[in-house]
């Protein structure tokens, strides 16, 4: 791919509302975004709300195609996936042949209902880890925007969050970076794939706080203006 071109993305899980919220901040970049879903018609409505909201925004030019999961993991150059923890491993096994060779970015977070408040953390460390280790090395999996608001992402103006991107890949990690960036937040390297658990238990601490204070809390990273 060259430098000026833009990967095209794909949002497995994309009809809810992180992964809706991602897909209007990289369609108005001027991403193409596949939506994929477990349904065909489920995509296509997501699809277009999608391009009904950029037409309100005053976006005419929108890059939106809808697919279902495995044909929008094959369709992309780097997926995202933004489906509920208890649906992870189910979608990583339907997809993992035409994830091969590309860059995987995983929003879940081990959230056990009722006690979403609660960090609790799966065995194998994170979320993050069992995409990697189900997926195997040839798929770079980066963790990514597990602690920003979906209310946020929906919004079309920008937003004070920052956005920790863990992965064993530098490489994977900068072009998350990126991404970030085009969605209007600043993007940090934080580490091997091993340190996303102590992101992914930042939601829950979030939850909590969002709930006592009655907002959308994210998180921000300080000390930089030194550097």
């Amino acid at each position: 791919m060259s430098e000026d071109k833009k990967p095209v993305i794909a949002i497995l899980g994309g009809t809810g509302d992180l992964g809706t919220g991602l897909a209007r901040r990289w369609a108005q970049a001027g991403y193409e975004v596949i939506i994929g879903s477990r349904t065909q018609d489920k995509a296509e409505a997501a699809a277009a709300d999608l391009k009904k909201t950029m037409a309100e925004r005053g976006v005419a030019a929108v890059q939106v195609k809808a697919m279902d999961n495995l044909a929008a993991a094959r369709a992309a150059d780097i997926v995202a996936m933004t489906v509920p923890f208890s649906h992870q491993t189910g979608t990583l096994e339907s997809v993992k042949e035409a994830l091969q060779g590309k860059i995987l970015i995983d929003v879940t977070v081990p959230l056990v209902p009722p006690k979403v408040a609660r960090v609790q953390l799966p065995l194998q460390g994170s979320a993050g880890q069992i995409a990697q280790e189900l997926l195997g090395d040839n798929v770079r999996v980066v963790s990514a925007f597990q602690n920003v608001a979906a209310h946020h992402l929906q919004e079309g103006q920008g937003l004070e969050c920052d956005v920790l991107v863990c992965g064993d890949s530098k490489e994977a990690r900068a072009e998350v970076i990126k991404l970030v960036e085009a969605a209007g937040m600043r993007g940090f390297h934080a580490g091997s794939i091993a340190n996303a658990a102590a992101v992914e238990a930042m939601t829950s601490v979030l939850i909590f706080v969002n709930k006592q204070y009655n907002c959308h809390a994210g998180i921000r990273v300080t000390g930089l203006e030194a550097h």
